[in-house]
């Protein structure tokens, strides 16, 4: 029998053979020799209970100078909407700081790091931003002993299937969504991505089998529940969903008098859920008890559709352990406001290694880049870095942001890709909300530093509004067109990130600017932001949106 390309030694296929085998377990060696002592939560036991900044849960763009005309501050603090009865827009009228915040502490905004970016090549951080760093620290933690937090339990290697479900079994399922305006949008830095998980009984039916009609079923409920207008009758809102069966609930979702299977809108919405969670109560503006959200932070790879690294900057988990009532949320909002007006310093239950929890039944835990890019347990300090827009901001539906601007039905089952989706306006606003923002903020930041938002939208100094809508419903473009920067400028936003995580201080800010910061004070003085005087106070920030009739596909 003839045999061809036998491996006979000393031929080519054999060192081909050889050098390819050598290859694969030097890279094994190497993988192995880089998790070597690789303990993700030693720097957050080291750390403990040490805070150098007691208000790090005050974000560094709430120390942007207005000057009388910039206001970003209405995004975030407004008037109060559904269960969400704080009302903070005064915030965007007055600085209301504590005397440990009125000093800025976030010195990572005026660090110039040119010099340090220039010894970056654009090969090297693309190298560096397409490195797994996220299934190493899941295989650390796996072993880790005596660990009370979060260990990452979503395989994302092996992706989501068609309806956005991890493949794992883990329960998780990928959620789209409009990203929430300013600091959060891919020009300004990052990318990310959510992903959501019920509790068990939410997965399965009335007999206890796991069913995926039901666990499908039940998020769309949550869906209704979270993203429709808190403030409309209860049989007059309107949300689209993916196609549910009615007649695993036993209810008229769509009101159209009969129980059907393939119903694509919620018109109307039961008392509970159903299933196996058929005893607990679906309330309007709020969660359930157990429910996970899984968020990562990522790189821009501007060779990637979408610009989605695969490097994470940080990996952020929430969990609802608690489901206070409404006296209770009402209760928890007045005593955190009377404890601000007092000047006390808040103070948070939990711990790195737990997660912080705050007053409304959320527990939050993160992870982030150690100076040689591997994930790692951030510490109580970086913790309270979370708490701020999680605990008792007026803009939050149940102290959460994302999943209120899901792109509806369907189309918004998938991993986050803004390709496609419009510029839709906010809940109770006629304009697309870029538009609005760019035209309040009169930049495409709260620091006003994007110089390249400012010379596309804003040519001789003039929002150019006939260019922003052409991503508004009935456009030639999406929010792509919009929100992507040009390659130059994501390495450049790479290159800054990536320099400061090399010097570790957190503690000073993880807002990377290519060139310092020239629009933040460095200290505050209370008193008025000069915006009430310039007619430039703004009430109606919304987190959720009109989507129209039908989200994107």
């Amino acid at each position: 029998m003839k045999r061809t390309h036998e491996a006979r030694p000393g031929s080519w296929l054999a060192v081909a053979l050889l050098v390819s085998l050598a290859a694969a377990s030097c890279g094994r060696r190497e993988e192995r020799g880089a998790e070597t002592g690789y303990d993700p939560l030693a720097h957050a036991r080291e750390a403990a209970g040490r805070v150098l900044n007691p208000e790090a849960s005050v974000p560094a763009l709430c120390y942007t100078k207005t000057n009388g005309t910039s206001n970003p501050c209405w995004v975030c603090h407004t008037s109060a909407h559904g269960p969400n009865t704080r009302s903070d827009w005064h915030l965007q009228a007055e600085y209301s700081f504590s005397e440990a915040a009125q000093k800025n502490h976030y010195e990572n905004l005026f660090v110039g790091r040119t010099a340090d970016m220039a010894a970056l090549s654009d090969e090297e951080i693309l190298r560096y931003v397409r490195e797994d760093n996220y299934g190493p620290l899941r295989r650390a933690l796996a072993g880790a002993r005596g660990f009370e937090g979060y260990v990452p339990d979503l395989d994302l290697e092996r992706g989501f299937d068609e309806q956005g479900f991890a493949r794992d079994g883990s329960g998780y399922r990928a959620v789209r969504y409009k990203p929430f305006p300013g600091a959060f949008w891919p020009t300004n830095g990052s990318t990310d991505d959510v992903f959501i998980r019920l509790p068990e009984p939410f997965r399965r039916d009335a007999q206890g089998n796991t069913s995926r009609p039901i666990y499908a079923l039940n998020l769309s409920l949550l869906e209704a529940a979270i993203t429709s207008d808190p403030d409309a009758p209860p049989d007059r809102i309107d949300r689209e969903i993916e196609p549910a069966d009615e007649r695993l609930l036993g209810f008229d979702l769509d009101g159209d008098g009969a129980l059907s299977p393939g119903v694509t809108r919620v018109r109307r919405l039961p008392k509970t859920y159903a299933g196996g969670a058929s005893n607990v109560p679906l309330e309007r503006g709020l969660y359930p008890r157990g429910v996970e959200f899984l968020h990562s932070v990522r790189y821009l790879d501007p060779d990637v559709p979408g610009y989605a690294a695969r490097r994470v900057k940080e990996l952020r988990y929430a969990r609802k352990v608690l489901a206070p009532d409404r006296w209770a949320l009402l209760r928890a909002q007045e005593k955190e406001q009377d404890e601000k007006d007092e000047g006390l310093l808040p103070v948070y239950a939990g711990s790195a290694m737990s997660g912080l929890r705050n007053a409304f039944g959320w527990q939050l835990q993160g992870f982030i880049e150690d100076e040689a890019g591997r994930l790692r347990l951030s510490t109580d300090e970086e913790h309270r870095f979370c708490m701020g827009c999680h605990s008792n901001l007026g803009v939050t539906v149940d102290q959460t942001f994302s999943f209120a601007r899901k792109v509806p039905g369907q189309a918004g089952w998938r991993v986050q890709d803004i390709r496609g989706i419009p510029d839709v306006p906010q809940l109770g606003h006629a304009e697309p909300e870029v538009l609005v923002y760019l035209r309040r903020v009169g930049a495409g930041d709260e620091l006003r530093a994007n110089d390249e938002m400012t010379a596309r939208f804003f040519p001789g100094g003039t929002l150019a509004e006939a260019e922003v809508r052409r991503a508004a419903i009935g456009g030639d473009r999406d929010l792509a067109f919009l929100l992507l920067p040009s390659r130059a400028r994501a390495l450049a936003l790479d290159k800054a990130y990536r320099v400061l995580v090399r010097g570790q201080r957190f503690d000073l800010g993880r807002d990377a600017l290519p060139t310092p910061a020239v629009n933040v004070h460095a200290t505050i003085t209370n008193g008025s932001t000069g915006l009430g005087e310039a007619n430039r106070i703004y009430r109606d920030g919304r987190l959720r949106l009109d989507w129209g009739v039908s989200g994107p596909r």
